[in-house]
């Protein structure tokens, strides 16, 4: 409950700001950087080193990854056939790609399924959402960013930005079964619990709601994707298909069923990428996921 009254607090303390006067209105590109740069890195640091490998870990892991190629697939094919913009559809792809696993999946998902699910929630979280952003997100923004790209220099953008710089020392840690001393992890949480206040403040800045704008037919879709479709996939792939039932199972699509990330969001808006329509994805994206994850409860209460 904490962490979603964060949520909405933080959200709503940037949207007021856009009513101070005095207040500077483009320090949410700081603010960006500072979740990117110090952030996103800290909880890497922190939690990848602590990932133990099991076979049946497959399927949890997994579903970001599914999840995030479909997104791929699906908006690529619809942006090229109606001649959408590169922006518009690297918009959509990373927002409508990955799934709030963390601060608001975890809460929900533990209160759902208790301590089991949650365990099963951070495998979602950081050896799927996290690591799958941290590569393919970072390429998708830098291939849809710019009007033309080549190998090097997408391979240079990947391998000098610093989330994922600290992704590889992290799985490096986890190889070799060294993590940092107590002090160290308890300051790279800390700084790592600030991504989503920062994050959220930062899209409430950049809010804005013109019934007029051209972006709420495509933020429909966004979340038409997000919220529906991307489950929907889940479920059928892992229980009609591949035979699967459990407690991993349900989480898995519980958590492609949250909102869209707000760092992923954050990503995509620092790349240039229809900053106002990311903004919209995780402002109107949260409020309305918690009808829809009713829904969600439900009918993976129905298939069991």
């Amino acid at each position: 409950m904490k962490n979603i009254i964060i949520i909405f607090v933080s959200l709503f303390l940037g949207i007021a700001c856009q009513f101070v006067g005095r207040f500077p209105k483009e320090i949410y590109k700081t603010l960006n950087k500072i979740v990117l740069y110090f952030c996103l890195p800290a909880l890497s640091l922190y939690f990848i080193p602590k990932i133990v490998w099991q076979n049946e870990l497959l399927y949890p892991i997994g579903a970001a990854w599914v999840s995030f190629a479909l997104s791929i697939i699906f908006f690529a094919s619809i942006g090229s056939y109606f001649r959408w913009s590169k922006k518009l559809m690297g918009c959509l792809i990373i927002t409508g790609g990955f799934s709030n696993t963390s601060f608001l999946g975890f809460p929900i998902i533990e209160a759902l399924y208790g301590k089991p699910g949650l365990e099963t929630a951070i495998l979602v979280d950081q050896p799927g959402g996290f690591v799958a952003m941290s590569t393919l997100g970072i390429l998708v923004a830098i291939f849809y960013s710019s009007g033309s790209t080549t190998i090097t220099l997408i391979a240079k953008k990947i391998l000098l930005f610093p989330p994922f710089i600290t992704f590889c020392i992290a799985v490096l840690m986890n190889v070799f079964e060294y993590d940092f001393l107590d002090t160290i992890q308890f300051g790279l949480l800390k700084v790592g619990s600030l991504v989503t206040p920062l994050a959220l403040f930062s899209i409430g800045l950049q809010l804005s709601f013109d019934r007029k704008s051209k972006h709420f037919k495509f933020l429909t879709l966004g979340l038409l994707f997000k919220l529906i479709l991307m489950p929907l996939f889940l479920l059928v792939l892992y229980v009609f298909i591949l035979k699967q039932r459990g407690l991993q199972i349900e989480v898995s699509i519980m958590e492609m069923a949250m909102a869209p990330m707000i760092t992923a969001s954050i990503l995509a808006s620092t790349y240039g990428l229809k900053p106002k329509l990311c903004s919209l994805m995780i402002g109107v994206g949260i409020p309305l996921s918690f009808i829809t994850l009713f829904f969600w409860c439900i009918i993976l209460n129905f298939v069991k």
